[in-house]
């Protein structure tokens, strides 16, 4: 096995953990959004350069294979949006309130606008930089910090309301720490 697929293997898990939380219920299409993007690094390993970051760079490729499945989808009529929560393994929770809170958040995410939704996940689940984000969703720093309030936002309205409505003026308290940032 050479290096890049020694590194490359390193970051298969959070690949996976950014993956599942994309497509929530649907297990199967989160795993074959890992091995498209795998499969997409190693046919391009040419472009990256040892040294530099890789975890961005097979983000990026992650995000706009993504955005390609999610357009093939529109084209062909089927639905960009998967109902339901997100995957068991995101977290196990004991305390009883701890667990109907953390549901709550995970329905309430699946209510995000995707474009939302990637730049939380990024930010809050994976810990990225705002510059990051940008770099592997391919936007200005501006527009990041911009979904990531309007998420945030809403994402606190809904936890208040246990619907989708209109965003108020939140409360940091509302939300889990990293979400809350």
């Amino acid at each position: 096995m050479d290096d890049f697929s020694r590194l490359l293997e390193q970051h298969i898990p959070r690949l996976r953990r950014y993956a599942f939380a994309l497509h929530r219920s649907s297990r199967s299409q989160a795993d074959d959004l890992v091995q498209d993007t795998l499969v997409r690094a190693i046919v391009k390993q040419h472009l990256w350069r040892p040294g530099t970051n890789l975890l961005g760079w097979l983000f990026t490729l992650m995000h706009n294979q993504h955005v390609n499945d999610v357009r093939r989808s529109v084209t062909r009529g089927g639905s960009s949006r998967a109902a339901g929560e997100f995957p068991d393994t995101l977290a196990s929770v004991s305390d009883p309130s701890s667990s109907l809170q953390l549901r709550d958040l995970e329905r309430a995410m699946t209510q995000l606008p995707i474009e939302r939704r990637e730049v939380i996940l990024l930010v809050g689940l994976e810990g990225m930089s705002y510059e990051a984000v940008a770099e592997i969703v391919g936007i200005p720093i501006g527009t990041v910090r911009s979904r990531l309030s309007r998420g945030r936002m809403e994402l606190r309205q809904m936890m208040d309301t246990g619907e989708r409505t209109a965003p108020a003026s939140p409360s940091r308290a509302d939300l889990p720490a990293a979400l809350a940032a």
